[in-house]
């Protein structure tokens, strides 16, 4: 199914981050309550046709920062060729399996058309990120294994400061869909993208609750408490809205994300 139109209706909430009273929170509802999940080995088309199995990692892997690539170096140490399909003999330097972009950025290396750390289908240690793979055979989360822009994708979160009348500025933390466009022009060039995706909307559970542990690590324990409040609250009133009159569109209770409706009702 065709991806749904940009810039449809979303509702925001604002709040108070309860462990830092000089940081406000702004959270997309409409995202956070939606259906979406990663649909990786089950129908992900990949960003492009020709590297359908790569999925969104036929680009390779940009560091946040230098921190992150000394995390994420600490366990690519750890993978062993069981785990690692493309894993590079000999000694294993990071210029073996990292690369610089035309301007200059650290990356992951791209090799056979994705990622080098993208196991391929019928790779015998299992097909996907062979960093998410160890973290499952280690009992860690993927998120302290993988780079930091591979486990918050669709994710995204921002910084801004926010000058108050009194002269006074707050940090206003910011947490949305990471939508096509932010990709930057090249975005617009992928054949197929899952965020606002209908075959990507099933999710049994809204992704305020599968996502915990990614929210938890981008705004902390006590602000994902309040925001899962919120969420929760917000998806109660859209039901009760549903139950006393029906949409006349999808999407048309309280900015529900759109492809969400659509994908639900397939």
């Amino acid at each position: 199914m065709a991806e749904v139109t940009p810039g449809f209706p979303r509702a925001w909430i604002e709040f108070t981050d309860p462990a830092n009273v000089n940081q406000l929170i702004r959270a997309d509802l409409t995202w956070l309550t939606s259906k979406w999940n990663c649909t990786f080995g089950q129908g992900c088309l990949g960003i492009y046709r020709s590297a359908p199995d790569a999925g969104c990692c036929a680009l390779g892997a940009h560091f946040a920062d230098n921190a992150d690539l000394r995390r994420v170096a600490k366990w690519v140490g750890r993978l062993p060729a069981r785990d690692w399909q493309q894993r590079p003999g000999g000694r294993l330097t990071r210029a073996a399996w990292t690369e610089q972009d035309e301007e200059g950025a650290r990356k992951t290396r791209v090799t056979e058309g994705a990622c080098i750390l993208m196991n391929g289908p019928g790779f015998p240690g299992g097909s996907g990120c062979a960093l998410h793979i160890l973290a499952i055979r280690l009992g860690e989360s993927f998120v302290r294994t993988k780079p930091d822009v591979c486990w918050q994708l669709p994710i995204r979160r921002d910084y801004e400061w926010r000058e108050n009348s009194d002269g006074t500025k707050r940090l206003v933390v910011t947490v949305t869909e990471y939508v096509r466009g932010m990709w930057g022009a090249g975005g617009h060039d992928f054949d197929w993208y899952c965020s606002s995706n209908t075959d990507a909307h099933t999710a049994p559970q809204p992704v305020f609750r599968q996502s915990r542990a990614e929210l938890e690590e981008l705004i902390g324990s006590a602000a994902y408490a309040e925001l899962a409040r919120h969420c929760a609250a917000h998806l109660a009133a859209r039901d009760r809205m549903a139950r006393a009159a029906p949409p006349v569109e999808p999407g048309a209770d309280l900015a529900q994300h759109p492809a969400s409706a659509l994908g639900q009702n397939r």
